[in-house]
């Protein structure tokens, strides 16, 4: 480093000190400003300082580094970064990558000699425990690195890497030093606490010596957020076409960059975009590039070498680039659509100026106007700090039964022993022992519903009290379904002729007719037929075709993003206020809100170009003012409700900019409790920022009783009353019973179905909820229904904040800009897209 002039930042000396002293900690810093040498030059400084005669002679150490990562796409470029600074040292340190992709040949390689780097997945770190004598394999590792721990966390495979480490601090003793590297990521001090929950508390070292460490990077990284506007702006918005329209205006931000991201939320919208770039400027043929997660390897991986080289003007990519890869050619990032959070706003602005001091530069392309208060919301959040919380999970007993399984098939394990490990981790140090015994029951004799079947007594008790799996059967079958990411059932599609396009969910292809043309991976292609799990295809020249749409495509607006975006309607609604709607008093207004606003801390993020009322506000205020007129404009403290009838019957719209999922429960709590007093019934629509209830007859909801509707008194027992709990846990049973093994999935390229894997489920959890109601892991799909889809933690926070603030009840004569886009939504399910635009044009012509 000192040889190219370059000079280490103080953060990174300061965690080079503290790997020295053996201690472990979370590295924090801001994306593209070096956190992986932060470590990684650690753990070489820390073995050139115990071999100084000879650390560049000295080979077949064993493995010192391990380097979890959650991407397989990152760990070819961090190993690319490694090797690098490796051969500059003269040393013989080897680096090894493990996951889905590596080749046999090269697993075995590593497991005749394994390399002193081993960057690995979280699954393929659980594939490595499940080797007879992986105790060995850990034998010399110092230091286990996490990247990107921000994104594990709150998910399952994060607990997998809970458990991992776990195991290997109990291999290890008291020899082993845990670094997370985090960006983005509001609960910093709880992330540590978890990664770090299996080491102790640190007995042993001086008192007043600090075990565990956080360092924070102190340093700005500027980032310049730009909104592109669309020229006029719609009163009467409606939710996805604006974005294509401004294409107009992508192109030139194209031409004067070196290279441009473009992000899209779904990767059915990534094809459209695609090939609408292609067709508003076919000079970007063979210079533009796609980039999604069901595009076949070989060619993502070429797109992410173009990129390295600086082959390619563009590539249109969705969340399979958000994450720690260093393009450095990359100088713009266009974001089409709201991000729906602070945190990936950030990571995916940081994929442009990737380098220390260099400013990130991220336009913001809303794909309908309303969204433009949005990108007023994520300035404001960003310059206030204002980053998600990630929530950890706690007690996930289908990845404990499936990591059970793992320990028994290689070297077995002692519960008493296991039991106190188990309890050292965040998840499950609130484990009883009853519970415990359940789950070793459950393993060995299939518990109580299942204890007649053998094909659940997997695990076997040794004479000596050694839990066991003995069977090569069930060992193989285990170790083809580690891991814990369920997605529908997956088909590869290829060309008749030969050679791979990509992937496609099942449910998709399984609507296709022989003839139909849909996209895939930026081509027109024409299904042929179905044969061995394998959707086989021929190139199709059709001018139209079908864009795929793959399940869990909508992401919800955040807790924090919602928050700021009623603080900007606040601003707006003052904004009408304070100039009358005339546009007078302007002026004292914005220096206002400006005095308002802070200017930022050391270490946080530094925003280009804040001053005055935002320009997405003031570009809006046409729709605001046509709202306030036919309405009204809510404040921060303020819920709006809007009756309106039309023909299609009676309108209730409730805006609580809360997030689709909040809405969604909100919307049938609310039929619920209305329907307790009036026989009624209702359809239902959601967008992030409001919900729509649609009925036949008029809806008994004014002043004497609004209060009590938005009442968080007995939201529980309300919200399993108001929807099918039991029929949604019974869908949620299926990925907890294939994570727990109760579900055999197939083997490879013989994978079973979807509807049959369901079918499968539901046996099981009727099983369960008539001879074992109390079930552990029928207890588990309850409470993920009730936290993950319902969120009723932040549904109850919504409902307090309304009790506290002000309902405002209005009854327009017609369709306001806020109701709009919902009614819209509510259309989508019965009309194709074309007859849907042109109603819409319809409708927006007799509003005006």
């Amino acid at each position: 480093m000192a040889k190219e002039g370059r000079v280490p930042f103080a953060f990174q000396e300061e965690t080079w000190q503290y790997i020295l002293e053996g201690r472990a900690g979370l590295v924090n810093a801001p994306t593209g400003c070096g956190k992986t040498y932060s470590v990684f030059l650690g753990a070489l400084i820390d073995f050139i300082n115990r071999h100084p005669d000879n650390y560049q002679k000295k080979g077949s150490s064993g493995l010192q580094l391990l380097w979890v990562s959650p991407l397989r796409a990152l760990a070819k470029d961090i190993g690319r970064a490694m090797e690098e600074v490796i051969r500059g040292l003269g040393m013989q340190w080897q680096v090894g990558i493990r996951n889905g992709d590596t080749d046999p040949s090269e697993r075995q390689r590593q497991k005749r000699r394994m390399p002193e780097v081993l960057i690995i997945t979280p699954e393929s770190l659980h594939l490595l425990l499940a080797q007879k004598g992986y105790p060995e394999v850990f034998k010399s590792l110092k230091i286990v690195a996490v990247d990107e721990w921000h994104e594990l966390l709150g998910s399952k495979r994060g607990v997998q890497v809970e458990l991992a480490l776990s195991r290997v601090a109990g291999v290890k003793a008291r020899e082993l030093s845990i670094i997370g590297i985090s960006a983005t990521i509001g609960n910093l001090e709880q992330a540590k606490e978890v990664l770090l929950a299996s080491l102790g508390d640190g007995e042993g070292w001086a008192a007043g010596e600090v075990r565990h460490f956080i360092v924070r990077a102190q340093i700005d990284k500027p980032i310049d957020v730009e909104s592109i506007l669309p020229d006029e702006i719609e009163k009467y918005p409606w939710a996805g076409h604006l974005g294509l329209r401004l294409i107009h205006k992508v192109i030139p931000i194209l031409e004067k960059s070196r290279t441009t991201l473009i992000f899209i939320n779904t990767r059915g919208m990534s094809e459209t975009w695609y090939q609408s770039l292609l067709t508003a400027c076919p000079d970007l043929a063979g210079a533009i590039a796609l980039h999604h997660g069901s595009i076949d390897m070989a060619l993502r991986n070429w797109v992410e070498d173009a990129l390295h080289e600086g082959k390619l003007k563009a590539v249109v990519c969705t969340a399979s680039l958000d994450l720690g890869v260093d393009f450095r050619p990359v100088e713009t990032v266009i974001q089409v659509g709201s991000p729906k959070g602070v945190a990936r706003f950030l990571q995916r602005a940081g994929r442009s100026g990737h380098q220390p001091g260099q400013v990130s530069k991220i336009y913001f392309l809303p794909t309908h106007s309303l969204e433009l208060m949005e990108a007023a919301a994520l300035k404001s959040a960003m310059q206030e700090g204002l980053i998600e919380n990630r929530e950890p999970m706690l007690l996930c007993f289908d990845v404990l039964i499936q990591y059970l399984g793992t320990l028994a098939i290689s070297e077995g394990f002692y519960p008493a022993q296991l039991f106190r490990e188990l309890k050292s981790t965040y998840c499950y140090s609130e484990m009883t022992e009853d519970e415990w015994m359940e789950i070793l029951h459950f393993i060995t004799e299939g518990g109580v519903a299942l204890q007649q079947y053998d094909e659940y007594r997997k695990v076997e008790v040794m004479e000596d009290g050694l839990y066991k799996i003995n069977s090569r059967r069930v060992a193989m079958r285990h170790r083809l379904h580690i891991g814990t990411i369920v997605s529908d059932s997956m088909l590869k599609v290829r060309f008749v002729s030969g050679g791979y396009v990509g992937v496609i969910e099942e449910y998709f292809i399984s609507r296709l007719s022989p003839g139909d043309v849909f996209t895939l991976a930026g081509r027109n292609l024409e299904f042929v037929m179905i044969k061995d799990m394998t959707a086989l295809v021929r190139k199709s020249n059709a001018k139209k075709a079908i864009v795929p749409s793959w399940n869990g495509g909508r992401m919800p607006l955040s807790a924090n993003l919602g928050m700021m975006l009623r603080r900007k309607l606040d601003e707006a609604s003052r904004m009408l206020e304070g100039s009358g709607r005339t546009g007078e008093g302007l002026a004292m207004d914005e220096q206002g809100v400006n005095a308002k606003r802070k200017t930022g801390r050391e270490g946080e993020v530094a925003i280009v170009g804040r001053k005055g009322i935002d320009v997405e506000l003031r570009v809006l205020r046409p729709l605001f003012e046509l709202q306030a007129e036919l309405s009204y404009m809510p404040k921060e403290n303020e819920l709006l409700i809007e009756q309106i009838e039309t023909r299609d019957g009676f309108h209730l719209f409730v805006y609580p900019f809360e997030g689709r999922l909040v809405h969604e429960a909100m919307a049938a709590l609310l039929a619920y409790r209305i329907s307790r007093t009036v026989p009624i019934s209702f359809t239902f629509a959601m967008n992030d920022y409001g919900f729509e209830l649609l009925s036949d007859q008029p809806i008994p909801l004014d002043d004497s009783n609004a209060y009590e509707l938005f009442s968080p008194d007995d939201l529980t027992a309300d919200i399993q009353r108001s929807v099918n709990s039991a029929e949604m846990a019974r869908r949620k049973f299926r990925d907890v019973a294939v994570i727990g093994g109760l579900i055999f999935q197939g083997y490879p390229g013989e994978y079973a179905k979807a509807r049959h894997l369901q079918s499968s489920a539901s046996l099981l959890f009727n099983v369960f909820s008539e001879y074992d109601p109390h079930n552990l892991l029928i207890r588990q799909a309850y409470n993920e229904v009730m936290d993950q889809q319902m969120e009723e933690r932040r549904l109850r926070n919504m409902l307090e904040r309304i009790a506290a603030g002000k309902i405002v009840l209005r009854w327009p004569g017609k369709l306001t800009p806020f109701c709009f886009p919902l009614k819209v939504d509510s259309m989508r399910e019965d009309l194709s897209s074309e007859k849907l635009e042109d109603r819409i044009k319809k409708m927006q012509a007799q509003l005006r």
